[in-house]
């Protein structure tokens, strides 16, 4: 079962005068990730690199970040597969000392960087969750959202039009259950929209 982490986690070594501070956390897309590389770039001004590593499905990613290829974000990218990490961003920001560490001395440096960082992380089990979307009558809309909140389910945009409209995320494994609480609530009258 893949993993994500509780709260973000850094670390921080320096190599040969060369230091690199990295972080590992949580982000659900991809430009979730370039806007916290974004973010880091106009914190440390100074950094000779920025490297940074996605897992997250479909949008996964690394990059070297003028470091020479392959040395910095596939092994960050590396240390998130083998740890089963899976929607989170790891980042590295390095200041360069003034000695070149050559390409597997930058592999061990990224790579221990990340490992170090993910030492103390709490990793919890990667709930995928689903977006729903009904129409009710007025009068069962008290019942949709009690059990909307029952089911700790995240409401989204309700519109009330002919009938009320809900729009929800719920956790895939608890989709089937809710739906049915909905439906068994809903006396025949609960329409699934697409």
């Amino acid at each position: 079962m893949p993993l994500t982490l509780a709260q973000p986690v850094h670390g921080e070594l320096v190599i040969k005068k060369s230091r690199f501070i990295a972080c590992v956390q949580a982000v659900p897309d991809r430009a979730a990730a370039q806007a916290v590389v974004a973010r880091l770039r106009v914190e440390h001004p100074q950094a000779a690199h920025v490297c940074w590593a996605l897992l997250a499905g479909g949008q996964s990613a690394a990059n070297d970040d003028g470091e020479p290829g392959g040395t910095a974000g596939r092994p960050m990218l590396e240390v998130l597969r083998r740890q089963e990490l899976e929607g989170v961003l790891a980042t590295v920001v390095r200041y360069f000392g003034g000695v070149k560490l050559g390409a597997g001395g930058l592999v061990r440096a990224y790579t221990d960087a990340v490992a170090q960082a993910l030492l103390h992380a709490e990793k919890l089990p990667l709930r995928r969750s689903l977006t729903l979307r009904c129409a009710v009558p007025y009068a069962l809309e008290g019942v949709v959202r009690r059990e909307l909140q029952l089911a700790h389910a995240q409401l989204g945009p309700v519109a009330h039009g002919d009938a009320v409209e809900f729009e929800f995320g719920v956790a895939e494994d608890e989709a089937a259950a809710l739906r049915s609480r909905l439906n068994e609530a809903g006396q025949g009258a609960l329409r699934w929209l697409a």
